[in-house]
């Protein structure tokens, strides 16, 4: 069997992707979490009688907190299978993401165990954000001198 006749039949044997259910199941898990965080930021505004602005932190650190009880329970990885990308992209996704890694290495102690891998996948996440705000900033300053 030649090169091209193995790649042909990888190509036939390999599985099929359902792209468009992929992504309608992201668009509404992420939606429906989305729907969930603004619920809970209308609670704090009505029952705390406090701002927009006071009542995000509370929110973010409830959805940080679910996500985290939810991981550790094992939940979120079952709505994760179905969800996909909807679950990934929020912040629950990033929490998610901090309480597994935690998790997993729980067994090798406090240092090396959590404190060494918590910020193994989150990491990259943290990395990348602040390089690209940063080169956004730097952008959007270079626009406001010529602009």
């Amino acid at each position: 069997m030649d090169k091209e006749e193995y790649d042909q039949l990888a190509e036939n044997l390999k599985p099929k992707v359902p792209m468009w259910k992929n992504a309608f199941n992201a668009f509404i898990y992420g939606g429906v979490i989305g729907f969930i965080a603004q619920g809970v930021l209308e609670f704090y505004m009505n029952v705390y009688n406090c701002s927009q602005k006071e009542a995000t932190p509370m929110m973010i650190i409830t959805l940080v907190f679910v996500a985290c009880l939810l991981t550790g329970l094992g939940v979120y990885d079952m709505i994760a299978k179905h969800a996909g990308a909807g679950t990934f992209i929020p912040i629950t996704g990033f929490a998610n993401s901090m309480a597994s890694s935690a998790l997993d290495c729980k067994s090798e102690g406090l240092i090396f165990g959590i404190g060494s891998n918590m910020f193994k996948l989150g990491g990259t996440v943290i990395t990348y954000g602040v390089v690209s705000a940063s080169l956004l900033g730097v952008v959007r300053y270079v626009f406001t001198l010529f602009g």
